[in-house]
C-alpha cells in the first residue's frame, strides 16, 4: 500500500522560510511524477510544483523564484524549499505521486504565513 507522508509545515512570519518533505513508502515504488499542491478553504486545489519523470520540474508562476522542488529517487522523497513566504502562500500543502496506473495523495500539512 502506497503512503505519502508530509512534514515540515507550520506557522512562519512573512519573508520567512519553510521546508516541506514528503516520504513515499514503500521505497521500491517507482513514480512517474511527484509534486506539491496546496488548497485553501473554498478554493480548488492548485498545483505548486512538479517533479516530472526524466528530471524536469515545473513551478507555478506565483511561487517561481521563491520555491524549489527537489527529489531523491533513491530514498523516494520529495521536498519543497519555500523562501520569501507571503501570507497568500497560506494553505494545506499536499504531496502527490503518480505511477502508470495510480494516483496518490498525502494527508496534507498546514502552512500558515502571518504578516
Amino acid at each position: 500500500q502506497v503512503q505519502l507522508v508530509e512534514s515540515g509545515g507550520g506557522s512562519v512570519q512573512a519573508g520567512g522560510s519553510l521546508r516541506l518533505t514528503c516520504v513515499a513508502t514503500p521505497k521500491s515504488v517507482g513514480f512517474n511524477n511527484m509534486g506539491w499542491y496546496r488548497q485553501v478553504p473554498g478554493k480548488p486545489r492548485e498545483e505548486v510544483a512538479l517533479s516530472l519523470s526524466g528530471g524536469a520540474t515545473s513551478i507555478a508562476g506565483s511561487v517561481n523564484g521563491r520555491f524549489t522542488i527537489s527529489r531523491d529517487y533513491a530514498e523516494n522523497t520529495l521536498s519543497l524549499q519555500m523562501t520569501k513566504l507571503k501570507p497568500e502562500d497560506t494553505g494545506i500543502y499536499y504531496c502527490y505521486a503518480r505511477t502508470d496506473y495510480t494516483t496518490h495523495w498525502g494527508q496534507g500539512t498546514q502552512v500558515t504565513v502571518v504578516s
